[in-house]
C-alpha cells in the first residue's frame, strides 16, 4: 500500500510541470487568503502586544468604581487616604482628557490622550525617557509629547504651540516608553490640566505601584473603607480587558473576510483538480490496470492538492511577514488613536499554514474520489 501511494504520488509530481498553469491557480488563491488573513491577525496581534506590554505586574490603577479614565473622578480628600496606605510606593495622581489633532496620514482630526501628571509620574513609570528636549516645568504652559503620538499627528514638534481646550501649549520634548501605548499620549503638568479640564478638586484616575502581592489587600483596604467608592485594577488585567475588545473585533473580521475568499478557493481549487483529473484520465486508468488501488489514487491526488496548497500558504505567509511585520500604523483604541506595530508571530504562520492544508484537503478530496472510482475499461477505450 505504501509502495503504491509513493509511486503514484511520484507520478503526480513527475508530470506536474506540464501542469504549471492549473497548479499556480490553487496557489494563487490559497496564497491569497492566507495573506489577508495574516495581515489582519499580524494587526490584532500588534494591538494586543502594546497595550499588554504596557502594564506591569506591580502597577495597577485605582478609580471610581464603574467608571473609566476618561469620566473617572477621585477627590483629593480620597488621594490623601490612599496616601495612607502603607503598601502602595508611589501614588501618582494623574488627569486623564483629550486634545484634537490633525493625522498626519490624512489631514483627519482625532484626538490624541492628554495625561496631567506630576513627578510622580515619571519615578512610576521609569520607562518613560526623554530623548529630545527637556521636561515640562511645572506651572508653565508646556508639554512634552510621546513619540508615537509625534508620527501620528501635525503640530507636535518641539517649539510648537497647541491648543489644549482654552489654553494655549508649547512642545518642549518627545519621550520614548519602551514602545508601549504611552508612547501615543501627550504630557503636561498636573495643575495645569486640572485647570483646564475643570479637575481642581482632584484626577481622573490614580496609579499606584503596588508589590503583586499586596495588590489583592490593598484592594481589600479600599473595598471595605466606606469614604472610598474606588476600586483597585491591577495594570494587567485593565489593559487585557481592554485589548480584548478590539482584538476579537479584529480576529472576527479576519475570520469573515478570510472565509469568504477560502470558499472561493476551494471552489477553484475543485474545478482546477477536477480539470486535472479528466484530462489525466488514461494515465490513472493505467495505474489502476496494473495494479494499483483506489486508496493509493486518492491518496496521491490529495497530497496532489494539499502541497500545492502548502506552497501557497508559505508565499502569503512570507509575503506577509516582508511586507507587514514591524510596519507601524495606528488605530482608534477605547477613543482615541494608539500607535502600534505589526507583528507577523510563529504561531500566526502555523495558523496560515494550517488554513492552507485544509484548503487543499477540502479542494482535492472529492476530486481524489472520482479519481479512485474511474472505469478502468471505459478510460482506457475513451482514451
Amino acid at each position: 500500500m505504501l509502495r503504491e501511494i509513493v509511486a503514484a504520488v511520484a507520478v503526480n509530481l513527475g508530470s506536474l510541470s506540464s501542469r504549471f498553469a492549473s497548479g499556480a491557480i490553487i496557489v494563487v488563491g490559497v496564497a491569497g487568503v492566507v495573506a489577508v488573513l495574516l495581515g489582519l491577525m499580524a494587526m490584532s496581534r500588534g494591538y494586543q502586544a502594546v497595550l499588554t506590554e504596557t502594564a506591569q505586574p506591580d502597577r495597577a490603577l485605582v478609580m471610581r468604581a464603574g467608571r473609566e479614565e476618561m469620566d473617572g473622578f477621585v477627590t483629593n480628600l480620597e488621594l490623601g487616604m490612599l496616601e495612607s496606605i502603607s503598601e502602595i510606593e508611589i501614588l501618582s495622581g494623574e488627569v486623564y482628557a483629550t486634545l484634537t489633532a490633525t493625522m498626519r496620514d490624512d489631514g483627519s482630526s482625532a484626538d490624541v490622550v492628554v495625561r496631567g501628571v506630576t513627578s510622580d509620574a515619571f519615578a512610576l513609570r521609569p520607562e518613560v525617557q526623554i530623548i529630545a528636549g527637556r521636561r515640562f516645568e511645572p506651572g508653565r504652559g508646556e508639554i512634552i509629547v510621546g513619540v508615537g503620538a509625534l508620527s501620528m499627528y501635525e503640530g507636535l514638534e518641539i517649539g510648537d504651540r497647541l491648543e489644549v481646550r482654552r489654553a494655549e501649549a508649547t512642545v518642549v520634548g518627545h519621550f520614548t516608553a519602551g514602545g508601549t501605548a504611552v508612547e501615543s499620549e501627550v504630557w503636561v503638568d498636573l495643575p495645569v490640566a486640572q485647570d483646564v479640564y475643570s479637575r481642581q478638586g482632584g484626577v481622573s484616575v490614580v496609579r499606584a505601584r503596588v508589590a503583586f502581592d499586596e495588590q489583592a489587600r490593598v484592594a481589600d483596604v479600599i473595598d471595605s473603607n466606606p469614604a472610598l467608592e474606588l476600586e483597585l485594577i491591577p495594570e494587567v488585567e485593565f489593559y487585557a480587558r481592554q485589548s480584548a475588545d478590539r482584538a476579537v473585533l479584529i480576529d472576527t473580521f479576519a475570520y469573515f473576510v478570510a472565509g469568504i475568499m477560502a470558499l472561493g478557493s476551494v471552489i477553484a481549487a475543485l474545478n482546477t483538480m477536477y480539470t486535472v483529473v479528466s484530462r489525466r484520465t488514461i494515465e490513472i486508468a493505467t495505474l489502476r490496470a496494473i495494479g494499483f488501488g483506489g486508496s493509493a489514487i486518492v491518496v496521491s491526488v490529495m497530497i496532489e492538492a494539499m502541497l500545492l496548497a502548502i506552497v501557497g500558504g508559505l508565499i502569503g505567509a512570507v509575503c506577509v511577514y516582508l511586507a507587514l511585520d514591524g510596519y507601524a500604523t495606528s488605530a482608534t483604541g477605547t477613543s482615541t488613536q494608539v500607535a502600534f506595530a505589526f507583528r507577523v508571530t510563529p504561531d500566526l504562520i502555523v495558523t496560515g499554514l494550517s488554513w492552507a492544508l485544509a484548503l487543499g484537503l477540502l479542494g482535492g478530496l472529492l476530486p481524489a474520489l472520482r479519481a479512485a472510482r474511474l472505469p478502468v475499461t471505459d478510460a482506457l477505450r475513451t482514451g
